[in-house]
C-alpha cells in the first residue's frame, strides 16, 4: 500500500507572510519520508467541514506547480478538481503542465464539483448535477483526446473545440493517470470503469459494496478490474509521539485486505512536520507489502 498527504487548509501558524516556507517545509518533508502522493483540494474557498469559507485558500494548480518545484519523488494530483472550474482544454493544458514541469509525476483528480458557494461566490456557472456529469464526462473524453494528440475538432453538447493542439505532450506514458473521486454508484463509478485509472472512495461501512458496484462497470465495460487503483481517503494521526502507529497500521491493513492500495488524506498537525515524519519512519515500511 501507499501513502499520500493531502493538504486542506493552509491556515498556518506563522500566516500568509510565512506561507510559502511553510508549504515548502511539508512538501519536502512529505518527498523525503516516501509519501507517494502530494494532494491538495481543489477549492477556492475553505469548506464547512474544516472552517468558514473566508479561511486561507490557495489555488490548486499553482501550488501543485510550487510543489513540483521543491520534490523529485511524489506524485501530485488535486483530490479533486470541480469539473465546472475550468475549461476542459485548458485543465488539460494544466496538467500536462504540471506533468512536464514535474518530471511526469501529474495525476488529474477529477470529479462532477458540488460547492455552489464557492462558484456563486466567484461567478462560476453551477449547472445541475445532471449537467455537471455531462460536462465531466466530455471532460473526460477531451482530456484523453488531447493525451493521444488527436486534433480533429471535437463536438460535445457543452464544449466545442475546433483544434484540441496539446503541445509539449505529457511524459507520463499513456497520459497522466487519471483518478475520479466520489462514490455515486450510477454515474461516478460508471465513468472510473469507462475512463479512468483510479477511483477515490471515503471511508463508510458500504467501502466493500462500492467495489462490488466498480467490478460490475468493469464487467459491463469490458474493463479489468485489478486495472483500478482503488484508493481511500484516510485521516492520519500517528500522536505526538507515535504513539497511535500501531492503531493506523492495523486500519491500512483493512484497506488493503478490501484491496485498496493508496490511502490518501490529511495528516494532523502536519505543519509541525514531526507527524511526517514518524509516519515515514514508522508506517510507511510497515504497509509498504500489504
Amino acid at each position: 500500500m501507499r501513502i499520500g498527504v493531502q493538504i486542506p487548509e493552509f491556515t498556518t501558524p506563522g500566516g500568509p507572510a510565512r506561507l510559502g516556507a511553510d508549504l515548502a517545509a511539508v512538501a519536502r518533508t512529505a518527498d523525503d519520508a516516501g509519501f507517494g502522493f502530494i494532494a491538495v483540494m481543489d477549492h477556492f474557498f475553505q469548506i464547512g467541514v474544516i472552517g468558514p469559507p473566508e479561511r486561507e485558500m490557495l489555488e490548486a494548480y499553482t501550488t501543485l506547480g510550487y510543489v513540483a518545484g521543491l520534490t523529485s519523488r511524489a506524485e501530485l494530483l488535486t483530490l479533486v478538481t470541480g469539473t465546472v472550474y475550468r475549461y476542459p482544454g485548458v485543465l488539460a493544458k494544466i496538467v500536462t503542465t504540471l506533468d512536464v514541469v514535474s518530471g511526469g509525476r501529474a495525476w488529474l483528480g477529477i470529479g462532477g464539483a458540488w460547492n455552489e458557494e464557492e462558484s456563486r461566490g466567484l461567478g462560476i456557472p453551477f449547472p445541475s448535477v445532471a449537467e455537471r456529469f455531462e460536462r465531466l464526462e466530455e471532460t473526460l473524453q477531451i482530456c484523453l483526446r488531447m493525451w493521444r494528440g488527436d486534433e480533429t475538432p471535437y463536438q460535445g453538447k457543452h464544449f466545442q473545440l475546433e483544434r484540441p493542439l496539446n503541445s509539449p505532450q505529457a511524459l507520463a506514458k499513456p497520459h497522466p493517470p487519471i483518478l475520479i473521486g466520489g462514490g455515486g454508484e450510477r454515474k461516478t463509478l460508471r465513468f472510473v470503469a469507462k475512463y479512468a485509472q483510479a477511483c477515490n472512495l471515503f471511508p463508510s461501512p458500504d467501502l466493500a459494496r462500492k467495489l462490488d458496484v466498480l467490478r460490475a462497470h468493469c464487467d459491463a465495460e469490458g474493463r479489468d478490474y485489478d486495472e483500478i487503483v482503488k484508493t481511500c481517503y484516510f485521516i492520519f494521526d500517528p500522536g505526538e509521539r507515535g504513539e497511535k502507529t500501531g492503531e493506523m497500521v492495523d486500519q491500512l491493513g483493512q484497506l488493503a485486505e478490501m484491496g485498496f492500495e493508496v490511502a490518501i488524506g490529511a495528516v494532523a498537525n502536519v505543519w509541525d512536520v514531526r507527524p511526517l515524519e514518524i509516519i515515514g519512519s514508522e508506517v510507511i515500511p510497515q504497509v509498504a507489502g500489504l
